[in-house]
């Protein structure tokens, strides 16, 4: 099994307690560095605008820009996005920049996408809020579209919602694609025809049980290879040592909200799913569970990272070696 981390983007509030956009900026890069040193296999950005659970006026770093900048601050790691917004990017566009940025990388992108949910931040900016039907049409043309624009020359494409007439996207480069979202009719196949990787159900074992046994199916039916596929999911904790009082080993990170709050800011505003606050030998006994039920890779968010490196240093210490 292997293990990435997402940086303190803005997203989830995780840089509030800085002032200065710079000192953000440093903070999201110095979690970046630390894991590039450790055994941390990836890095990892959401692909959003406006904060959650509410979208106030505080910095969110935009997610090519930022890729593109940790490509180059980092030297080992992979970096990835989970996940693109399809509606955010054409999808010529996005196969350029992902070749750019894999080119800048030395070749550690990993290209994440997705259909994209947020209304708030479609309408700000100013892109078309249309029917599940239609960003799921757009997202499967889009999918296809840029499979075949890093893998093919001279494309010409007429789809309902995308058309493009033999772009060069140059430099060539196919870096790995991940598609995440569990959608059985069209995400999931999608994942059978054309990723390289997949991610769902926030860690939830019975969820991803029942969405690889899909995925499998989808597989045999387009005559692809199942075990290709890197299968991910994500975990959002804040790992503590035995016997720790989980209000005084969250100080530091906590900043300004209470106990209560981390967890939900730390899961990206939604309390039916917390973060978890566990100590690594709990976080070993789920990560085996999620090991037998086929996940080969986990993605952690740890919230309070920017403030305090001790939970992420603990982690690649005290968990990561148990499945090397």
């Amino acid at each position: 099994m292997k293990f990435g981390v997402f940086v303190p983007q803005g997203w989830r509030m995780d840089l509030v307690e800085l002032a200065d956009p710079v000192e953000q900026w440093e903070a999201m890069t110095a979690v970046a560095r630390t894991a590039d040193a450790g055994p941390w296999d990836s890095i990892w950005l959401f692909d959003h605008f406006h904060t959650v659970p509410e979208p106030v006026r505080e910095t969110v770093f935009e997610v090519w820009t930022a890729t593109a900048a940790l490509a180059r601050d980092t030297k080992r790691v992979r970096i990835g996005q989970l996940v693109g917004c399809n509606g955010y990017r054409n999808p010529a566009l996005y196969a350029k920049m992902a070749a750019t940025v894999d080119v800048a990388s030395h070749g550690r992108l990993f290209a994440g996408l997705g259909a994209g949910w947020s209304e708030h931040e479609w309408t700000a900016y100013g892109y078309p809020w249309t029917s599940l039907k239609d960003r799921m049409g757009s997202f499967r043309e889009s999918v296809e579209l840029i499979h075949r624009l890093w893998t093919e020359e001279d494309v010409v494409f007429h789809g309902k919602y995308h058309s493009v007439d033999k772009p060069y996207v140059e430099p060539r480069r196919k870096p790995p694609l991940l598609i995440g979202g569990g959608g059985e009719q069209v995400t999931l196949k999608l994942v059978a025809q054309y990723a390289d990787a997949c991610n769902f159900g926030t860690g939830r074992v019975d969820v991803i049980k029942d969405k690889l046994s899909v995925l499998r199916k989808h597989c045999d039916a387009v005559g692809r290879d199942y075990a290709e596929i890197v299968k991910t999911t994500s975990l959002n904790l804040f790992p503590i040592d035995v016997g720790d009082d989980p209000v005084t080993a969250t100080a530091k990170a906590r900043g300004r909200y209470s106990l209560d709050e981390f967890r939900e800011i730390g899961s990206g505003g939604t309390s039916m799913v917390l973060a978890d606050i566990l100590t690594s030998k709990e976080i070993r006994v789920r990560l085996e569970q999620l090991e037998e039920a086929g996940i080969q890779y986990v993605i952690t968010y740890i919230p309070g990272v920017a403030y305090d490196h001790e939970p992420l240093e603990r982690f690649a210490a005290d968990v990561i070696p148990a499945f090397s």
